[in-house]
């Protein structure tokens, strides 16, 4: 098993495999590093560096793994020491590493990553066979909590971070109108690798989403054991001015968790090894259960349901493009054009928590050429236009349109949101309409088709792979609700693994 280490960069896609080609790496990047882009989405089985070439090959332990990987990444490229670096498919199914030079460090960190996710703290001895993977970094974590909809408590922190290794101390605050909290390990490689896993993820669907980065602090002074800060290495410290949410965690022995909050405003449970984390939109960290999924589960918490998109492309966006790409992650009731500057729009979605998810997996997705910037808007509603007031259709309301998604509380759909890709997921296709029927349909709004396969156990539904995630955002756009004739209507949504 020599692995081939020619470059890739020129040759036709992959299909899908475990093994993942990772390019343009740049000087300095450890194996850990490159161990840490596919950490969230399962387990690394195996990691070979080719330091000279810029390259690596990252072996997961699933396919479904690495497309995951590949699906969330293709759309916005991961930095490693602040440069893009791209990730495709290899051309190999597995990796041999036994008989290469040069590998044992990367080796020894693919050990320690493992034992981290089997729950073995001892890794710092595996980690420093590449020299010392973490000499530059604290143990301690400045945490920054965006779109709290739903209270975040010290044990909802303590509870997901200790997943990484032992949390010995807490402190939470409000800083520039922002939930902050820092949080020290016993170890900085633990806090290595919760910010690799975390960065980015969401507490809840669509809300409560994690910012972490290393704080200059070496250590933590913690005065007072309540609900903002706490050490769990010193049980003897005053309770202080704090309000105490929980008569047993000052008990609560060292390196043990204390149990949940459990509370009517909000039920969450514990991020189980069968949970992985995973980035931003892909995964909540943890499971309301209080709620149908894609709503809120406390009633009544102010969130803007309203969306500020901007840097579109003015000649080609309509309404009726925006309703029907925001309506995959949310039913849109309204949206509004800027009349004097058509690059920027409203979308007013049903509630807050869609109106996240569409910021989740919208923003920075290129759209007619132009990346799109989501986010909230100031404005509570979009009114509509007065009568006789000159708005040449830039405003519509879609508040009572067929086309919804999610007026079901038991749909499918909820279960079914995922992220743009360029394999798109059709359904609601008559018996009459063959596999050339489709590959024209899409050719004819100016896709590139790569492939396509019916679904063996219902041929109602299929996969269609386009040249690339813009293709397939373009083509969602034009053809979903296509109809077929005689009332049939096509559905088009994004599909989570590839032909």
């Amino acid at each position: 098993g020599n692995e081939k280490t020619k470059s890739e960069g020129n040759r036709s896609p992959c299909s899908p495999s475990r093994v993942l080609h990772i390019r343009q790496i740049p000087n300095g990047v450890t194996g850990a590093d490159v161990v840490s882009l596919g950490l969230p989405f399962g387990k690394v089985t195996n990691l070979l560096m080719l330091r000279g070439k810029g390259q690596a090959f990252l072996e997961m332990a699933s396919v479904d793994a690495a497309v995951s990987m590949v699906n969330y990444y293709t759309p916005a490229l991961p930095y490693l020491h602040n440069q893009p670096v791209y990730i495709q498919y290899s051309n190999y199914k597995e990796l041999r590493t036994d008989n290469q030079h040069n590998q044992a460090g990367p080796q020894a960190v693919l050990q320690g990553v493992n034992a981290v996710q089997h729950g073995n703290q001892g890794i710092t001895n595996a980690s420093a066979a590449e020299g010392g993977v973490l000499p530059s970094h604290s143990s301690v974590l400045r945490i920054v909590v965006e779109n709290v909809f739903y209270p975040v408590t010290l044990d909802m922190l303590y509870q997901i971070f200790s997943k990484f290794g032992c949390v010995v101390k807490i402190v939470m605050f409000h800083k520039n109108n922002q939930f902050q909290a820092l949080l020290q390990y016993g170890d900085a490689i633990n806090a290595y690798y919760a910010k690799m896993c975390l960065d980015g993820c969401s507490i809840y669907t669509g809300c409560c989403t994690l910012r972490i980065d290393f704080s200059k602090l070496t250590n933590l002074t913690v005065k007072y054991n309540n609900d903002k800060s706490r050490d769990f290495t010193r049980i003897d410290l005053p309770f202080g001015d704090g309000q105490r949410t929980m008569e047993t965690s000052l008990s609560t022995p060292f390196g043990k968790k204390p149990s949940l909050l459990m509370s009517s405003d909000a039920i969450y449970t514990s991020l189980g090894p069968s949970v992985p984390p995973v980035p931003g939109p892909l995964g909540p960290l943890t499971v309301t259960t209080s709620a149908v999924p894609g709503h809120m589960a406390i009633p009544g918490i102010p969130g803007n349901s309203v969306l500020l998109v901007s840097n579109l492309n003015s000649e080609a966006i309509t309404p009726y493009g925006l309703f029907i790409l925001f309506g995959v992650y949310g039913d849109v009731h309204r949206v509004k054009i800027m009349f004097k500057r058509r690059g920027i729009a409203l979308v007013q979605m049903a509630d807050a928590t869609q109106a996240q998810l569409a910021i989740n997996y919208l923003n920075g997705q290129r759209l007619y050429g132009r990346v799109m910037h989501t986010t909230l808007s100031k404005y509570q509603t979009i009114r509509l236009p007065r009568e006789g007031q000159e708005d040449k259709g830039l405003t519509k309301d879609y508040s009572n349109s067929p086309l919804h998604r999610f007026k079901n509380p038991c749909s499918k759909n909820f279960q079914n949101i995922f992220p743009p890709s360029a394999t798109l997921h059709l359904s609601n296709i008559p018996p009459s309409v063959t596999v050339d029927d489709l590959k024209n349909l899409f050719t004819s709004k100016g896709s590139t088709v790569k492939g396509f396969k019916f679904f063996q156990k219902d041929c109602k539904m299929a996969l269609i792979q386009l040249g690339s995630v813009e293709e397939a955002v373009h083509a969602l756009i034009e053809l979903h609700n296509h109809d077929f004739g005689e009332n049939q209507h096509l559905r088009v949504s994004f599909s989570k693994s590839s032909i």
